[in-house]
């Protein structure tokens, strides 16, 4: 039976069936993480790089967003069943690169300030501080997600210090302020691949060295978005380590579709899934800048 199509805008296929999805190179997905990759075909990736939302952070007004969860394991849950799906469509020498923020307990519901430039960079309330923990507390969801994902059959491999030369200043003053975020490498099998001589860095005293686990790489924003991007220089190790030429790298949370330039970079297929028309829009125009033969289809 042939699919089920609606009109939609020039270049976006709409498909209305929970059918099979097939890759046939680069492809945009436009849609929620979840329903997505269970149509995608099983051992289809070879690598994922990603960064999910962070918890209680951005309302982006998007039904179904994840962040916006009531209580931190609800929060956890879900992206412990976005990532059993990641896991299945994974090859089983496939390695995922997870980067995920952290935050601190406000030990109550009270409103924030609102942004005047962009009203979704913060939500208007903050969740409730999470159960075990107290006011004022790091919650510690970077190694709290880690080891669900652990729990649940992922090989956790390493855990990689992203320093952050330029990072933007805190106001606190009762703590150090915060210049790093987390990158968890795990795998989907106990072998798999891994090329360290593509990724070495230089040693003192001249030569090259295995890359060590702390990165050092500056933020960089993007003109066209109202927040940081992944950094391309975050993004390139993963890819370099984990796939060869013309392999499939999928970001279940594309964003503004860093990833998809970096993939064109470095001669790889991306596979994108991103819930937020706006963002769909914006990552589009960026890769097609570079690749006409984008595919952009709105899964229902």
């Amino acid at each position: 039976m042939p699919k089920a199509k609606t009109a939609a805008p020039s270049g976006v296929e709409r498909i209305q069936r929970p059918e099979p999805l097939t890759l046939r190179g680069s492809t945009l997905f436009e849609g929620d993480a979840l329903t997505v990759l269970r149509r995608l075909p099983s051992g289809s990736v070879r690598c994922v790089v990603t960064s999910p939302p962070y918890w209680g952070l951005r309302d982006y007004g998007i039904e179904e967003q994840i962040g916006l969860e009531g209580t931190m394991p609800q929060f956890l849950h879900r992206l412990v069943a976005i990532f059993a799906e990641v896991r299945r469509v994974l090859t089983d020498d496939g390695t995922l690169w997870l980067n995920i923020g952290d935050g601190y307990t406000s030990g109550n519901r009270g409103y924030r300030a609102p942004d005047k430039k962009n009203p979704a960079r913060a939500m208007d309330v903050r969740p409730d501080t999470p159960e075990g923990l107290k006011p004022k507390d790091l919650i510690g969801i970077p190694w709290r997600l880690a080891f669900a994902l652990q729990d649940d059959g992922w090989y956790l491999r390493s855990d990689i210090v992203w320093n952050k030369p330029n990072a933007m200043p805190e106001s606190v003053k009762d703590r150090p302020a915060r210049s790093h975020e987390f990158l968890f490498m795990l795998t989907k099998s106990e072998k798999y691949y891994y090329d360290w001589q593509a990724v070495r860095e230089p040693a003192d005293g001249g030569g090259l060295r295995n890359r060590r686990s702390v990165w050092h790489v500056n933020t960089k924003p993007f003109a066209g978005a109202h927040f940081a991007t992944f950094p391309p220089d975050l993004i390139r190790p993963c890819i370099q380590a984990s796939t060869e030429p013309g392999d499939y790298v999928l970001d279940p949370f594309f964003g503004s579709g860093t990833v998809g330039l970096v993939c064109q970079d470095e001669n790889r297929q991306y596979v994108g899934i991103e819930l937020n028309p706006e963002y769909v829009a914006l990552a589009a125009d960026r890769l097609q800048g570079q690749d006409s033969n984008v595919i952009r289809i709105a899964a229902a």
